[in-house]
C-alpha cells in the first residue's frame, strides 16, 4: 500500500482516489468532517432523550417499524440487528472490493447526516489502516433496504462477531481487532443501522467493475490495433474528419487513439497502394463506432457511480440544523442507479469482448486476413490457434448471457415493505468475472495479432505496437509448431490482467477517471 494515504473529504472524493483505494492505497478521512459528525451523534441524543419515536432509533426495523423499543434496550436493539441481518452466503467479497466498501461506508458516515459517533468512525477507519478486512460473503443483498447482508457482516467484526483477515492471516474478530490494538465498539443509538444501511457493497462492486472495464478497454484499443495491422487493415477509417461528423465523444476519441497507435507503421506503408481490397470487416472499420460507444456508456456509468460514491445513503438521516434536529425517513438506500450503472458497464464489457472474437476468428480465416490458415506455417499438420478461438468465442458467449440486465428484476422482500428492490448488488458482483472472460478474450487477440505480425517480417509496425508485441515475446515466442498452448494462453492473461500490456505501449489512450 502506499505510505501517503490519500485524504477523504467526504462529498467531494474524485473517482481516481476510489480506484487508487481499490488498487491498494492507503487512507484518511480528512479532519475537517469531525464537527459535522460530532453534531450529528449529538442530536440522535436529543432524539432519544426527547422520548419520541423514530424509525431505527427507538423503534423496530423494516415491517417492525411500529414496535416502540424503551431506551435501556437501545444498545441491544443495535447489536441485535447487526447480528440477525448478517445473513450472508457464499464465498467471501475479494479483500479490495471489501476494502472499498468500507472506504465508501466511512465517508458516507463522515457526513455529519447519519448519527454516527466519532469514535465508532474512528474504528472503522483504523480497521482499514491496519489491515483488518471483515470476511464478507458475497451473496444476500437485493440492492435495497441497503446491503444489509454485507454490511451487517463488516459491522460484526467492529462489534467483536465473525471474522477478519490481518496482515498475519484470518482470525476470529476478537482476536483479529486485538492483534492490532483495537476493542470492538458497543454501538449506540441509531449506530448499527447507519453502519448496516447504504449502498456501499452494491457501489463497490460496480467501481471495482468499472475500473477492470478501463483496463480491458485499453487493452482491446491496443490489441485491437495490432490486430487491424496484422490483417493489413486500413487506418482510413480512423480519419478524424469521418468522426468529427458524427459528433460522439467517445467515437472521436477511439479514432484517434487507434490512428496515433498505428502511425508510422511499415506494414500499413506496404499495402497503401495497389490493395485489391475496398473495405475492411466491421471488427476492424467500426472500432471507433462499438469501442467508442463502449467509451461513452463507460464514462455515463462512472458519472453515476462518483455521484453515488460521494453520497450518502442510509436511512432515517440526520439534520442536526433544522427544527433542533430531525430524523427523516426516507429510501436514499434504493440502489437502482448503481443497478443502472452496472447494467451499463455490463454491457460495454459484453461487447468489447465480443469485438475482440471476431477480429480473433477474422485473423484464423484465411479467406479474410490472407495469413496462414490459424495462423500456423504449417495448416493441418498444425493447428495453430484453432482452438483458443474456441475459447474465446466460448467466453463471450457467457459473457453474452451475463449482460442481461439485473435492474429490470425485482422480488419483494420482508414481508412486502420492501416491494420493489433493484438487484444491484449481484448486477455489481457479476462484473469481475465478465472483465476476467473479456481479458482472456483480448489475450488471446494479442497472441493472435502478434503472430500474424510475425508472418509479414521484416516489415515492421508501429513504434507502440511493435513494443506491445516485444513485451508479448518476451513471455511467449512465436508458435512454430503446435505446443502446449495454454500456458502461453495463461502467461498473456496475466499481462493483460495486471496491466502490463498496457505499460508496455506507452501510448496515451482513453480513461475513465
Amino acid at each position: 500500500m502506499s505510505t501517503s494515504p490519500l485524504t477523504l473529504t467526504p462529498g467531494q472524493v474524485p473517482l481516481a482516489h476510489w480506484r487508487a483505494i481499490y488498487r491498494g492505497a492507503a487512507l484518511q478521512l480528512d479532519p475537517a468532517c469531525t464537527a459535522a459528525v460530532q453534531a450529528s451523534a449529538a442530536t440522535v441524543e436529543r432524539i432519544v432523550a426527547r422520548g419520541e419515536p423514530v424509525y431505527g432509533i427507538n423503534t423496530g426495523f423494516g415491517k417492525l417499524a411500529s414496535v416502540r423499543i424503551p431506551a435501556e434496550d437501545l444498545e441491544t436493539l443495535q447489536r441485535n440487528i447487526v447480528l440477525s441481518h448478517a445473513a450472508g452466503v457464499g464465498d467471501a467479497t475479494p479483500q479490495p472490493v471489501t476494502r472499498l466498501m468500507m472506504a465508501l461506508k466511512l465517508a458516507s458516515l463522515a457526513q455529519g447526516a447519519s448519527g454516527i459517533r466519532p469514535a465508532t468512525l474512528a474504528l472503522l477507519e483504523a480497521m482499514l489502516a491496519r489491515g483488518v478486512i471483515p470476511v464478507v460473503p458475497a451473496q444476500g443483498s437485493v440492492g435495497a433496504s441497503g446491503d444489509l447482508a454485507p454490511l451487517s457482516h463488516m459491522t460484526a467484526v467492529m462489534i467483536g462477531v465473525g471474522e477478519a483477515d490481518t496482515p498475519t492471516g484470518r482470525l476470529p474478530a476478537i482476536q483479529a481487532l486485538a492483534s492490532v490494538g483495537l476493542a470492538p465498539a458497543v454501538l449506540g443509538p441509531k449506530e448499527g443501522l447507519a453502519l448496516l444501511n447504504g449502498t456501499q457493497f452494491s457501489t463497490a462492486n460496480a467501481l471495482a467493475g468499472l475500473f477492470e472495464a478501463e483496463r480491458l478497454f485499453q487493452s482491446a484499443l491496443l490489441t485491437g490495433a495490432l490486430a487491424t495491422d496484422a490483417a493489413k487493415g486500413s487506418d482510413a477509417p480512423f480519419d478524424p474528419r469521418i468522426h468529427t461528423l458524427r459528433k460522439h465523444k467517445g467515437q472521436i476519441a477511439t479514432a484517434e487513439a487507434l490512428r496515433q497507435l498505428l502511425l508510422g507503421s511499415a506494414i500499413r506503408a506496404s499495402h497503401l497502394k495497389g490493395d485489391e481490397r475496398v473495405q475492411d470487416p466491421y471488427c476492424l472499420r467500426c472500432q471507433p463506432q462499438v469501442m467508442g460507444a463502449c467509451l461513452d456508456v463507460l464514462h455515463h456509468a462512472a458519472s453515476l457511480l462518483e455521484t453515488e460514491a460521494n453520497g450518502v445513503s442510509d436511512n432515517p438521516l440526520i439534520f442536526s440544523a433544522d427544527n433542533g434536529g430531525e430524523a427523516l425517513s426516507g429510501g436514499n438506500f434504493h440502489a437502482e442507479p448503481v443497478a443502472f450503472a452496472a447494467d451499463m458497464i455490463a454491457m460495454a464489457i459484453c461487447e468489447i469482448g465480443s469485438l475482440a472474437e471476431r477480429r480473433i476468428a477474422m485473423l484464423v480465416d484465411p479467406a479474410l486476413s490472407g495469413l496462414p490458415a490459424f495462423l500456423t506455417p504449417k495448416p493441418g499438420l498444425n493447428s495453430g490457434f484453432m482452438i483458443p478461438q474456441v475459447t474465446a468465442a466460448a467466453l463471450v458467449s457467457e459473457n453474452k448471457q451475463r449482460a442481461y440486465p439485473a435492474s429490470v428484476d425485482s422480488i419483494p422482500t420482508s414481508a412486502n415493505q420492501e416491494d420493489h428492490v433493484s438487484m444491484a448488488a449481484h448486477g455489481a458482483r457479476r462484473l469481475a468475472p465478465m472483465a476476467e472472460n473479456a481479458m482472456a478474450v483480448i489475450a488471446i487477440e494479442w497472441l493472435c495479432a502478434a503472430q500474424g505480425c510475425d508472418f509479414h517480417a521484416p516489415l515492421t509496425t508501429s513504434a507502440p505496437l511493435a513494443a506491445v508485441h516485444a513485451a508479448l515475446r518476451a513471455q511467449v515466442p512465436h508458435l512454430s509448431d503446435d505446443r502446449h498452448i495454454q500456458p502461453d494462453m495463461q502467461a498473456a492473461i496475466e499481462m493483460v490482467r495486471s496491466g502490463a500490456l498496457i505499460a508496455a505501449a506507452r501510448a496515451e489512450l482513453p480513461a475513465i477517471a
